[in-house]
């Protein structure tokens, strides 16, 4: 794929085969260009039924492991908070919730999450939401150079400074993955 560079004063990259995306803005580009950030788009072909962690990796040519996903949920209170945890890992509600100071946490309904945060299920991006909700990410973000999210649209990916994407969100790390535990420990 040919790489085109547009935006150079903030680093923005466009990695793709099409000039249609061009074009192609979301709220969370937006607020990464406002905020002088940094990041790369990346671009896949959605298909129906076969959406594996390996399959986006291999689209976008990234590690898995440096691929995260955004999960919105409520508190028992009633607040929202969005969670970013990598893409092969599990949330771990209690630790959301404590983390949240919350008495528990559940995942929101699915039908409520593009009117909540403005993204629908697939393009869900922790950067640019409708309103600004409570932010966390997984701690292991410390590890990556750089990682990847949603770009607020379904097909589409920005990779960026991990860093930088906590400074756009206001987020908090913390250890909210899932321990598996393996039958070879």
């Amino acid at each position: 794929m040919p790489w085109v560079s547009i935006f150079a004063i903030i680093g923005v990259e466009i990695r793709t085969g099409c000039d249609i995306l061009k074009n192609v803005k979301t709220n969370a580009m937006r607020l990464l260009e406002k905020e002088k950030i940094g990041y790369e788009l990346m671009t896949y072909e959605i298909v129906e039924g076969s959406m594996s962690p390996e399959y986006l990796a291999g689209q976008i040519g990234k590690d898995v492991l440096s691929i995260f996903k955004t999960i919105v949920t409520v508190g028992h209170s009633g607040n929202h908070y969005v969670f970013v945890v990598q893409l092969t890992e599990e949330l771990d509600l209690k630790k959301a919730a404590k983390a949240a100071d919350e008495k528990n946490i559940e995942l929101i309904d699915q039908k409520d999450l593009e009117k909540l945060t403005g993204y629908v299920r697939g393009g869900c991006s922790p950067v640019g939401m409708k309103k600004q909700f409570r932010t966390f990410f997984d701690d292991r973000i410390g590890s990556f150079e750089k990682i990847v999210v949603s770009a607020g649209k379904r097909g589409f990916q920005i990779e960026a400074d991990p860093k930088d994407l906590v400074r756009a969100t206001r987020a908090v790390l913390t250890d909210i993955r899932k321990e598996t535990k393996s039958i070879f420990r």
